[in-house]
């Protein structure tokens, strides 16, 4: 079972608040897209995208940005010419990918999850030239949960994703106050 997006969009969840709202509000009035990306990850695995102005799924923010690969979480090693191991990443900028090896063909459509993920929790970097790095959201496509959670479309706690998941009611009674649950 996958729940990640009913925790993802509950209040306790890491992401910025205005993207949550804004996230939550669009999939209640059923304009939120979330399409799948075979190219965005660097590793190579599809990777769902939340369509959301003012992140990279937003094809001008993806061309405003600057490729850079200054994290490096998802660098894959690689045998350089002279024998050493060296790292690479297909999101970093394609003539460096290509002067360690990589083919620009990998390097078509990637997203530097990395930084966008961060940005996506409020840890995005600013870089010198004052440029902050722009998020990217990651949601699964079946939304349907937010009816019974935020029927009136407001914010719902990660307590009652507990609660709504067991269909036991009140968190606080199915689990001893000693394992820190509850209201």
């Amino acid at each position: 079972m996958q729940v990640g997006s009913a925790f993802a969009l509950c209040e306790e969840s890491g992401l910025q608040p205005g993207l949550r709202d804004a996230l939550r509000t669009r999939a209640r009035a059923g304009t939120l897209k979330v399409r799948n990306d075979p190219m965005a990850s660097p590793t190579g695995f599809p990777f769902k995208v939340a369509e959301l102005a003012g992140t990279l799924s937003d094809p001008a923010v993806r061309t405003a940005r600057r490729d850079v690969c200054d994290l490096g979480y998802l660098r894959v090693p690689y045998r350089t010419a002279k024998g050493a191991i060296g790292y690479r990443c297909p999101a970093e900028p394609a003539a460096a990918y290509r002067r360690k090896g990589g083919s620009a063909t990998d390097t078509e459509g990637r997203l530097c999850l990395c930084n966008g993920l961060l940005a996506t929790v409020g840890l995005g970097q600013r870089h010198p030239s004052g440029r902050d790095e722009p998020p990217v959201v990651t949601l699964g496509q079946d939304l349907d949960f937010l009816t019974e959670l935020s029927p009136d479309g407001g914010p719902y706690r990660a307590v009652e994703v507990l609660e709504w998941l067991t269909g036991r009611g009140p968190i606080s009674q199915v689990v001893p106050p000693s394992a820190g649950w509850g209201p």
